[in-house]
């Protein structure tokens, strides 16, 4: 890989120094220790009554769920007694118990999670690697037809939210009889694996598109910064194919602030996409969100928000770890 300036061999990379992953490890445990803190007293400032507040279907909870959701929550105790207890509800992974599901939140939140990584996570793969194809090729011939059309379609898809785009898809595939909801269908005689991939394939493919639309703008925005550099002008002169400048040269330079957002977007891949699972009935973490929120079951929101909030300072921890690695440039002092 060349460097940014030009000439000489290409440098290794340096491990990270340890007060660098300290810092960046302090700073990912301050957000999690504030997101903590909030996901506890968001739902106990609330005005109007804790107990309703808390329990299903709000004013129309019976006395008998009152009274349990008293003793579980421990609501008339004071209110850093109730914290103490929350903290100590965590550190033995206990999020507490859904009172619409009738199971503990963590059942529920592993068992939709890998339904959501499996639909969200492949359309990730998928978009990442055609949209930085796309992007980059995009902003290697800028001005030409292939830009044009590209970054038309990228900024159209980008800008169409994505129920709306699994709606029209579903009814343009309805018309041939296509486009079944849900994971899987009790009277399919395929094998399980194939009945879920058969069902998959276009929620994947919606959500890929806004996917592919986004990866691609950032990394035809990424290649226009790097294709007047002086290195790239160099390597031209060594006699190198215009393609091998692209590959060589300017993507990896040009790939860090996609990395940047793949990682973030690994994150958010647990949290789901929840339109497209209701539009599609896929039986995921976004659905369940879905669902949590009609109750509302505050319990299970709080597990989900507390859930999402860690898997996403989790991936950017990672990010701002190799970040520094694959380009020394970004290292604090």
């Amino acid at each position: 890989m060349g460097n940014a300036n030009g000439g000489g061999a290409p440098r290794r990379p340096r491990p990270l120094s340890l007060a660098l992953v300290l810092r960046r490890c302090a700073a990912a445990l301050a957000t999690l220790v504030f997101v903590v803190l909030a996901n506890f007293f968001l739902f106990r400032i609330l005005p109007g009554n804790p107990e309703k507040t808390f329990a299903p279907r709000g004013r129309n909870a019976d006395p008998e769920t009152l009274r349990q959701l008293r003793e579980t929550l421990g609501i008339n105790d004071p209110l850093n007694v109730q914290f103490g207890k929350y903290l100590q509800q965590l550190a033995h992974l206990d999020l507490g118990w859904s009172w619409s599901k009738k199971e503990p939140v963590l059942d529920l939140i592993l068992r939709g999670l890998w339904p959501t990584v499996l639909l969200s996570g492949t359309a990730l793969v998928l978009a990442s690697g055609i949209g930085v194809w796309l992007g980059s090729r995009a902003g290697w011939r800028y001005g030409s037809r292939f830009d044009r059309w590209s970054s038309n379609l990228a900024v159209t898809f980008y800008s169409t939210p994505e129920w709306l785009l699994g709606l029209v898809v579903l009814v343009v595939l309805s018309r041939f009889g296509l486009g079944a909801g849900g994971m899987t269908d009790p009277r399919s005689e395929l094998p399980v694996w194939l009945d879920v991939l058969r069902h998959m394939v276009v929620p994947v493919l919606v959500l890929a598109v806004v996917y592919v639309a986004e990866y691609s703008l950032i990394m035809r925005s990424s290649i226009l910064d790097e294709r007047r550099a002086d290195y790239l002008t160099t390597a031209r002169a060594k006699g190198l194919r215009d393609d091998l400048v692209l590959r060589r040269h300017a993507m990896p330079n040009a790939l860090l602030p996609t990395v940047s957002l793949l990682f973030l977007s690994l994150g958010f891949v647990v949290a789901g996409a929840i339109t497209v699972e209701m539009v599609f009935s896929w039986p995921g973490l976004g659905r369940l969100t879905y669902e949590a929120t009609r109750g509302p079951d505050v319990p299970l929101l709080q597990g989900l928000f507390l859930f999402f909030s860690a898997a996403v300072i989790f991936m950017n921890l990672l990010a701002d770890l190799l970040m520094p690695v694959l380009d020394p440039r970004v290292r604090q002092p």
